[in-house]
C-alpha cells in the first residue's frame, strides 16, 4: 500500500478551518427528528373539515305510504232498455245529472201501439167479467166460464203492464247522481237494446284503494287520518280518512286491501295517480336528527358526535322515520353536535373542523346547523 504524506503545516490549516464548522452544527442541535417541526414540537394530523347539526325534539309519525289511482265512489254504465231512433239527447259530457232525470227520447210509436190494443183487449174482457159475476149470481153461467174469464182478464192486465213498461223504456233516464263522463249517441241514432250510452261517475267521494303488506294488519285501523298529494297538483296536500279496511289476506300476494276516502266535487278527479301517507301514531316531542348524519357503513345504526372537537362513534336506537328526519330512542341527547357531511373522512377519535353547512341535504332538511 501507498502511503502519501502530508506536511505537518498543511494539517494544521485545515484544523483551523474545520473547527469553527464543526462548532456551529454543535450549536444548533444537528438535523431534526421525523414530525417535528420548525419550533421543535410536534406535528399531528391536520383537522377534518365537517357540517354539524343539532340532535332537537319536533313531532313525528310512523306512518305507511303508498300509491294508487283515484276511483269514483260509484259508477254505471247506462244502457238501452229498448229498440228505436233517438229523437232526443238532453246530456252532454261533464253535466250533472240526478238519479231518475231523463237522458235520451227514443222512438215509441211502436210501443204505445200495442200498449193500446193490449188496453183494448183489457177493457174488454173487464167488461165480460162483470157481466159473467151478474149471471153467476143468477146461476146462469157455470163457474169453470167465469173462472176462465177471471184468467184471460188477469192475463190481458199484465200485457198491458208490459206494454206500457215498453213505453216507459223510450225514456233513458240516469240510474244515479253524478257527472257524464262518457256519451256514445247522437240524436238520431238507432239504438240496439242493452246498447251502452252514457257512463256516469259519482264524483262526490273518491277512494284509492291501497294493497297492503300482511305485517300492517295491526296498525292500520278504519277512521286514520290519510294525506294525499297528486302527481298533477304538485305542492298540494289533501286530506282524507281510511274508510274500511278488508278482514281477508290475500294468500298469494300476502296482502290485504285499504280503502282510502277523499272528499271530490273540487280539484280532485277520478283517474288521478296518488301518493298516500297514512299517519298510525304520533309524537309530539320526538328527538331527531337529519337521516344524512346516520352511518351507512355499519350494520348497527350509529353516528358521529362531536365532543371537545373530536369526532366520537356513538351507536343509536332508532325509532319512527319521517322525511328527512329520524327518531333517536338511546344514544344522544338534545343539542349534541352530529356530523351530516364529512364522516366518510372521519375515524374514531379524528380531529374536527366544524364548517357552515352548504350541502344542499343539511337544507332540505332544515337541520339547524352549529358553527364553531
Amino acid at each position: 500500500m501507498r502511503t502519501v504524506s502530508v506536511p505537518r503545516a498543511r494539517l494544521t490549516r485545515l484544523s483551523l478551518v474545520l473547527l469553527p464548522c464543526l462548532m456551529l452544527a454543535a450549536c444548533k442541535g444537528g438535523p431534526k427528528p421525523e414530525g417535528e417541526g420548525p419550533d421543535g414540537k410536534k406535528e399531528g394530523p391536520e383537522a377534518v373539515p365537517v357540517e354539524v347539526a343539532l340532535v332537537t325534539t319536533r313531532p313525528i309519525a310512523a306512518s305507511y305510504t303508498g300509491t294508487a289511482p283515484l276511483e269514483p265512489r260509484s259508477e254505471a254504465q247506462v244502457v238501452a232498455k229498448t229498440s228505436g231512433v233517438a229523437l232526443g239527447v238532453f246530456a252532454e259530457e261533464g253535466q250533472q245529472v240526478r238519479a231518475g232525470q231523463t237522458l235520451v227520447r227514443l222512438d215509441a210509436a211502436r210501443s204505445a201501439l200495442q200498449a193500446a190494443q193490449t188496453a183494448a183487449q183489457m177493457r174488454k174482457l173487464e167488461a165480460n167479467y162483470a157481466r159473467a159475476q151478474k149471471l153467476s149470481s143468477e146461476k146462469l153461467i157455470s163457474a169453470s166460464d167465469i173462472d176462465q174469464i177471471r184468467f184471460d182478464l188477469e192475463n190481458a192486465r199484465a200485457a198491458n203492464r208490459l206494454a206500457n213498461l215498453e213505453v216507459s223504456y223510450a225514456g233513458v233516464v240516469a240510474p244515479i247522481s253524478g257527472v257524464i263522463a262518457q256519451r256514445s249517441i247522437k240524436p238520431g241514432n238507432f239504438v240496439q237494446i242493452n246498447t251502452p250510452i252514457f257512463r256516469i261517475v259519482d264524483t262526490s267521494k273518491l277512494e284509492a284503494v291501497l294493497n297492503v303488506p300482511e305485517r300492517e294488519l295491526a296498525t292500520l285501523k278504519a277512521g286514520l287520518p290519510v294525506q294525499l298529494s297528486v302527481d298533477a297538483l304538485p305542492g298540494r296536500t289533501f286530506t282524507g280518512a281510511v274508510d274500511r279496511i278488508a278482514p281477508v289476506v290475500d294468500s298469494g300476494s300476502g296482502t290485504f286491501r285499504v280503502i282510502c276516502a277523499f272528499a271530490g266535487g273540487g280539484l280532485l278527479q277520478p283517474g288521478m295517480f296518488g301518493r298516500i301517507r297514512i299517519d298510525y301514531d304520533q309524537r309530539t316531542d320526538a328527538l331527531v336528527v337529519p337521516r344524512t348524519a346516520l352511518l351507512e357503513d355499519d350494520a348497527d345504526p350509529s353516528v358521529y358526535v362531536v365532543r371537545a372537537k373530536k369526532a366520537v362513534r356513538v351507536p343509536v336506537k332508532l325509532g319512527y322515520t319521517e322525511g328527512g328526519w329520524m327518531e333517536v330512542r338511546e344514544g344522544l341527547k338534545s343539542g349534541d353536535q352530529v356530523v351530516v357531511a364529512g364522516k366518510t373522512a372521519l375515524r374514531e377519535g379524528s380531529e374536527v373542523q366544524v364548517l357552515p353547512s352548504t350541502t344542499p341535504a343539511a337544507a332540505a332538511t332544515g337541520a339547524p346547523v352549529a358553527v364553531r
